[in-house]
């Protein structure tokens, strides 16, 4: 983990005020492009202190899990972010435009876990059988860097450029599905916007999943039983606008929705 610098500090208060004035320039002047290590601390800063403020972690979301986003951002490997209770939108809920800057929506397949992940060297297999439920998911990505000009450093300091995410009321056990061929439509207005697979999340969402529970046992935030995993993109990302519904339909797993809109 890097040392934390004043850089880190200037730059975790840059994007935590960026929710009462707008989107900020990128960081390019506290963060180099591609540092991992530093990226990460200002998101760690962030989340030490949302929790000192009572916001409670309920689990993880991977991101840049598609080969062709790791390229056009300069590196190679996923990132992560935390989820907070309070980014969660009821499935069939409305979430309130005032709350986001530049929103864009993707289809997602989350997990919730039954058992904890504290293996350093936690495999695919092994997040199966630690699967406790399957969900269709919509992840709401939102970036505090003005035109979402970012870079790798920029997004996962960022917290992942996560905002909010809505799971499929229903779950199902993972026994019997076949996540790596399940197709995604989702739609916006009841017209197509993006459609996907579940092998464009790392190649299987338990893939992605494992990656988060390796990378987070390492450093010594290990994944717990009750967690959610958002694990990846099925498909493009699109811009929402006010008063857009979305619905993700994900093949065999299910339906999950929400509405743009003020409720």
């Amino acid at each position: 983990m890097a040392t934390l610098s004043d850089s880190h500090g200037t730059a975790a208060h840059l994007l935590r005020n960026a929710y009462k004035v707008g989107a900020v320039p990128p960081l390019r002047d506290h963060l180099e492009p591609t540092d991992v290590a530093g990226a990460y601390a200002v998101q760690t800063i962030n989340t030490r202190l949302w929790e000192a403020q009572g916001r409670r972690i309920v689990g993880r979301k991977a991101g840049l899990t598609a080969k062709a986003v790791q390229q056009q951002l300069g590196v190679d490997q996923p990132d992560f972010g935390v989820l907070f209770d309070d980014m969660q939108v009821a499935d069939g809920g409305t979430l309130d435009p005032a709350l986001c800057i530049q929103p864009k929506v993707e289809a997602e397949i989350a997990l919730v876990l039954g058992a904890d992940l504290p293996s350093i060297e936690t495999t695919a297999e092994q997040i199966g059988a630690a699967v406790a439920s399957v969900h269709a998911a919509l992840e709401i990505v939102d970036s505090r860097i003005a035109d979402w000009k970012i870079t790798f450093a920029d997004t996962v300091a960022d917290n992942g450029s996560s905002a909010f995410f809505v799971l499929s009321d229903e779950g199902k056990a993972l026994e019997g599905l076949d996540l790596y061929t399940a197709g995604m439509v989702m739609e916006i207005n009841g017209d197509i916007a993006s459609v996907g697979v579940g092998a464009a999340a790392l190649g299987h969402p338990l893939n992605a999943a494992a990656w988060l529970a390796r990378t987070l046992a390492e450093r010594g935030e290990p994944l717990r039983k009750g967690d959610i995993l958002l694990a990846g993109a099925l498909g493009p990302m699109v811009v929402l606008t006010p008063g857009d519904h979305v619905v993700a339909r994900v093949g065999g797993i299910g339906i999950c929705s929400f509405t743009y809109a003020k409720g």
